[in-house]
């Protein structure tokens, strides 16, 4: 049996970035996705069996332990390991990201749609200790298709597209009766305050002020004139639409890659189906139209371009699909119809501000913290543009509206 790690946690003094102390010497490197096309030395120090056994011995008893998967994801460190002859899904995240209570906002939805027969993993468990927390899954049913795919990268077929659009919406449907607040501020939430009133600079300046590090970002790189060029003129058409927008408790990462796959019986992975659902870590009490929005903004735009091209690659093919399987299993109303273009529109800019104040406070990245705030305003900015715009008329025809 593994003996629990005594190790200590020592920053990293160049990056900001706390590793741990003991990680074995000759460990394989390990690295994960950047925020382009290229794989970058990860942020976090990968899980090691040492320490996997002290959580896992922790929350799920004694036993042998070995790291079988290292997950190329950047935004924490996660593995697959086998404890006491079975496979449990094992995260750190650092404290400063997820609290206890973060993660307790996490579990509980996790839990509601369990309950309400959802596709998505069970919580075994979480652990704390010095400036970390853990959090113990057990593994979904299905495969892995999109193993390595980055985000913002496309499915592999419209078929897939078409399933995850059905997916997202009984998805939705599960998550009805979610009653939970909105989650208190922290790095890392997809959330939907900022455009979600009358008023978004006003909203925009208690967003900033709930935290510090991206206060402190913005002081070198102000949002807020971007946000009245490009921002504001969507909102302002949007504004009359958000009251018929019934909050929703939403996953706001729906991505390929966080979608495991059932196949067929002759194995074709063309024609797969979403077996289980992956990773809330970024949700929040948003609506269905925010999360459709992010799932069509997720994987039908080439915004990986965007640094080299404004003309950037659209599946267009995808983003019917995609619509088409969600409004078999949940047509929209006609207020959703006419709020689903502009929100799209306005999607990322929060997610950008809360990935603004993760790489500048938790990981002190100026790169990558200019990068998001790079996109902040790009991506608006791209739907005013004439391909931008087509795009939009696409998804109103789509609509009909």
């Amino acid at each position: 049996m593994s003996t629990p790690s005594t190790q200590n946690a020592s920053a990293v003094a160049d990056t900001g970035v706390t590793a741990w102390a003991g990680t074995p010497v000759g460990t394989p490197a390990h690295v994960t996705h950047g925020m382009g096309y290229d794989r970058v030395e990860p942020d976090w120090t990968p899980l090691t069996d040492v320490e996997a056994a002290e959580v896992l011995d922790a929350v799920c008893g004694p036993g042998r332990t070995e790291v079988r998967w290292r997950s190329p994801r950047p935004l924490s460190a996660a593995a697959l390991v086998e404890h006491c002859g079975r496979t449990v899904f094992l995260k750190r995240h650092h404290v400063g990201v997820r609290s206890p209570a973060g993660l307790g906002e996490e579990h509980a939805f996790l839990r509601h749609l369990r309950s309400r027969g959802a596709p998505v993993v069970e919580v075994l468990g979480a652990y704390a200790r010095d400036e970390w927390t853990y959090e113990v899954h057990a593994p979904g049913a299905g495969t892995d298709l999109y193993q390595d795919a980055l985000s913002w990268t496309p499915f592999t077929s419209a078929a897939h597209a078409h399933a995850a659009g059905a997916a997202l919406a009984r998805f939705h449907l599960a998550a009805a009766g979610h009653q939970a607040p909105a989650r208190s501020p922290q790095p890392l939430v997809s959330s939907w305050s900022v455009f979600a009133g009358p008023d978004p600079l006003a909203a925009l300046d208690r967003y900033t002020a709930a935290r510090p590090a991206l206060a402190e970002a913005l002081e070198a790189a102000p949002v807020r004139a971007d946000t009245e060029r490009f921002h504001l003129p969507f909102h302002d058409r949007l504004r009359p639409l958000l009251d018929q927008l019934e909050p929703l408790w939403t996953h706001n990462d729906w991505h390929a890659s966080n979608l495991l796959w059932s196949l067929t019986t002759d194995g074709d992975p063309r024609d797969a189906r979403v077996a289980t659902v992956l990773d809330v870590g970024l949700s929040d009490r948003t609506t269905a139209m925010h999360d459709l929005a992010l799932a069509l903004e997720r994987n039908v735009f080439g915004w990986l371009e965007l640094p080299r091209t404004p003309d950037i690659p659209v599946r267009l093919d995808q983003l019917d699909a995609l619509l088409a399987g969600y409004t078999v299993h949940r047509p929209l109303s006609d207020a959703e119809a006419h709020a689903l273009p502009l929100m799209l529109t306005l999607v990322n800019a929060e997610y950008a501000l809360t990935e603004m104040d993760y790489f500048h406070g938790i990981t002190r990245s100026p790169a990558n913290t200019a990068l998001a705030r790079a996109y902040y305003t790009q991506h608006t900015a791209w739907f005013t543009t004439t391909q931008g715009d087509a795009v939009l008329q696409h998804l109103h025809r789509r609509l009909e509206v």
